[in-house]
């Protein structure tokens, strides 16, 4: 059996757009409901999201069966959590909180067998290779895997274009949560000022050859950053959304006010 193409992987470096969800609520079954609505790709949330190892693997073979590709966001760009959650069978990352060259290099590393990189050789008993069913998996990995870093503070901005030209590093996520905070807007990721940050950031990515990413659940905003660009767009979290359909709905019916709840906070 050969080692599966990430298919997502492809569409980034072929220039296409790709739109995703934000997956928060750290359940399989939501996952997997969420994996039939036709988004291109879905981000599994280790960072900020309850989800640990079991659960990620979970969610990894709920989603497996549909055309949907699925993304992990790590809480850190740990070597050893790296291997481990390759291991499970992801085969794209985000890593949080990238703020040099440096440490994408280092992350670059920590992706790949030797000798390219450092990652440990245990995937006969793993996932990965669907138990040593990949025959070539150690050969192929390298290639397959893909690498997205995540800038989100004034010092990631001032070191983005490194970041950016870094070799290995496959697309930049820019997280509009922390850069606001980073930027003194704490809590306002739709202020001016964070949002012209965020459209400078998508140009300066772009030219530096790499697919730019954010998550943008204000629809204005985000058809913004696409017509910038953007080529790897989340436009929506699950959690936001059942927090406003279940409001309104509980108002419709208690004689509340009926109308929208606002939309939900880019992160």
């Amino acid at each position: 059996m050969r080692t599966p193409d990430n298919l997502f992987k492809q569409a980034l470096a072929r220039g296409e757009t790709q739109i995703g969800l934000w997956l928060a609520l750290a359940d399989a079954y939501a996952a997997e409901l969420c994996a039939g609505s036709g988004f291109d790709w879905l981000l599994i949330d280790g960072e900020h999201a309850p989800n640990d190892l079991r659960s990620t693997l979970a969610c990894l073979q709920a989603v497996a069966a549909h055309p949907v590709h699925p993304v992990v966001r790590l809480p850190q760009g740990d070597t050893a959590l790296i291997k481990q959650v390759l291991d499970l069978g992801a085969s794209t990352l985000l890593v949080p909180m990238v703020e040099s060259a440096e440490q994408a290099r280092s992350l670059v590393r920590a992706m790949r067998y030797p000798p390219q990189g450092v990652r440990g050789v245990g995937s006969a008993i793993a996932r990965s290779s669907r138990w040593a069913r990949h025959a070539d998996y150690l050969h192929e990995a390298n290639e397959r895997v893909c690498l997205l870093v995540q800038v989100e503070t004034v010092a990631a901005l001032q070191q983005l274009d490194a970041i950016a030209a870094t070799v290995g590093v496959d697309g930049v996520f820019i997280g509009p949560a922390d850069l606001a905070a980073s930027m003194g807007h704490l809590g306002q990721p739709a202020h001016p000022e964070v949002r012209a940050a965020i459209e400078a950031a998508i140009a300066r990515i772009r030219a530096q050859g790499k697919p730019a990413g954010v998550l943008a659940s204000d629809e204005a905003f985000a058809r913004r950053c696409l017509a910038l660009g953007a080529q790897f767009v989340a436009v929506g979290v699950d959690t936001s959304l059942l927090v406003r359909a279940t409001t309104q709905l509980a108002a419709a019916f208690k004689g509340g006010p009926q109308t929208a709840s606002p939309a939900p906070r880019v992160y």
